[in-house]
């Protein structure tokens, strides 16, 4: 199911809330529990029974192999002095077996992955290089499999240490499937999400979080239909005719998806947060307007910032982290964005764009670059052009494509304007339309014929002005103050997307 459907607007989002505060008005809180696990399920197998049909297997599995685990006590060493967070003492016990349930949780979850995700990938590669013909799966991606594998691989991560209470199996399930974060994060530890659901003051109606919500979640949706999803034509007008672009119209096709994956991925998080403060939850920040950033490094600080927290503290840190020298410092590096482009998909496309951030940030590190007196203004714009030419390669469907385009970009020339076809999908747009016929009744349309490229350009500018500059949802949220202005922003930017859902369309983290 899709935030941006009427169905989860008009039926699935007032269903969830209403039903969750009501069995806790009748003081029913394992009935809340329960009612938010079955929405959670609904929501993931709606659209397709296979969906949850894998998450469900996934759940059983991790849960009786991290259940099993927890038989054999923790040695020492596994845990923080001796202690688990809540202050029980740990005590000897068989570590060995303990450490082989963990290895069997790993294998398990792993091999999934790489079964439904990577396995014609590495099949393709096989043939291509041996010049086999192994047949190709060609497997439907389970919806959020690679969010809420990495969960449950952190969650038996830390309950071999000892850091996680005997959680019942309602709430490992709710922990897992959750709907707000199920398919594209932020990826939570049980610590972030399920002492929240036994908290008094979240179980009653907080009617300042329910404004809150709806103000987060109008801002999200907008994001997404009304700018993403028009980026979109543009970007698939330009990357289904690369040779045809001159420089100006590949830099705009390219800025354009920086555009779409940014408001697509904002909106998303910005839906989920509001979701949330509709149900008295708080998740962490995972989105905080990245293109802000001064470096590389930074940008990875503000950008799904969840995975950058998980491959830290379970790949980095495991890997020596930066402590044994800058050799090893960049290596570790170099290995977590390889992943990282591979989390995102199978495709050499992704790897190489992983790698781009990986060696450009081992440059920053090694130079220091970081730290010259430069204009923080100047960093900004470098680093979004570094990342706006990383995104490129990332959207591309092969690195052919990717190279094409780059050629484009600086072989292409200036002569005949913008490509064509991009000035005319813009203008299909239903606003950008009408704002085409107000400007011909005004007299400007001579002005319009002349410079066709005008209005998509203003409408590119603007939206990257507001990147630059604007907060993001969750900083206006948390500081909201309900006034008329507000109200009304709220209420027309509701109106003005729903009508406008006549495509609806998968936000792009679904494919990862």
């Amino acid at each position: 199911m899709l935030f941006n459907s009427y169905l989860f607007i008009f039926l699935f989002l007032p269903l969830a809330v209403i039903g969750y505060y009501g069995f806790h008005h009748i003081n029913k809180p394992k009935a809340a529990l329960s009612f938010l696990t079955v929405v959670s399920l609904w929501f993931c197998g709606c659209y397709n029974p296979y969906n949850l049909i894998v998450l469900i297997v996934s759940i059983l599995v991790n849960y009786g192999l991290v259940a099993g685990m927890k038989k054999f006590p923790a040695s020492p060493a596994a845990m923080h002095d001796g202690q688990n967070c809540h202050g029980r003492s740990g005590s000897l016990g068989k570590p060995a077996v303990r450490k082989l349930f963990l290895l069997a949780v790993l294998l398990s979850d792993i091999g999934v992955l790489l079964y439904f995700k990577y396995f014609d990938f590495f099949i393709e590669n096989i043939n291509s290089a041996f010049h086999t013909g192994i047949p190709l799966l060609r497997l439907t991606l389970p919806l959020g499999i690679s969010f809420y594998t990495f969960q449950q691989i952190s969650y038996a991560v830390d309950a071999y240490k000892g850091e996680c209470e005997d959680y019942s199996f309602l709430q490992y399930v709710c922990f897992i499937s959750f709907f707000p974060k199920l398919t594209q994060g932020p990826i939570v530890y049980h610590k972030d999400l399920l002492p929240q659901l036994h908290e008094k003051a979240a179980q009653k109606i907080d009617y300042e979080n329910l404004c809150r919500g709806v103000y987060a979640f109008a801002l999200g949706l907008a994001k997404k239909v009304l700018l993403a999803d028009n980026f979109a034509k543009i970007v698939n007008v330009g990357y289904s005719n690369i040779s045809a672009l001159n420089s100006p119209g590949a830099f705009l096709v390219m800025v354009s998806y920086s555009l779409q994956i940014y408001f697509d991925f904002s909106g998303y998080c910005d839906m989920a947060y509001g979701i949330c403060c509709m149900l008295g939850i708080k998740l962490p920040l995972n989105f905080n307007s990245p293109y802000k950033a001064k470096s590389i490094s930074d940008f990875w600080d503000r950008w799904h910032i969840s995975l950058t927290r998980l491959f830290t503290r379970y790949v980095y840190i495991p890997l020596g982290g930066s402590r044994r020298g800058k050799a090893r410092t960049c290596l570790n590096i170099l290995i977590i964005f390889f992943l990282s482009g591979l989390w995102h998909g199978a495709n050499w496309t992704f790897i190489l764009w992983g790698l781009m951030h990986g060696f450009i940030m081992v440059f920053e590190r090694v130079t220091n670059i970081a730290s010259l007196k430069i204009p923080n203004f100047i960093k900004t714009c470098v680093t979004f052009l570094l990342i706006t030419l990383a995104w490129s390669l990332f959207r591309a469907d092969s690195i052919g494509d990717a190279a094409a385009l780059w050629t484009q970009l600086f072989c292409g020339g200036f002569g005949g304007g913008l490509f064509l076809p991009v000035t005319e999908k813009f203008q299909e747009i239903v606003e950008i339309g009408f704002l085409y016929r107000v400007g011909r009744l005004a007299g400007l349309g001579g002005l319009l014929e002349q410079y066709p490229w005008l209005p998509v350009t203003a409408f590119t500018g603007i939206s990257l002005t507001a990147c630059f500059t604007m907060k993001h949802t969750q900083e206006k949220a948390e500081g909201l103050k309900l006034t008329g202005r507000k109200l009304l922003v709220t209420v027309i930017l509701l109106f003005w997307s729903i009508i406008s859902l006549s495509e609806i369309s998968e936000f792009l983290y679904f494919n990862f």
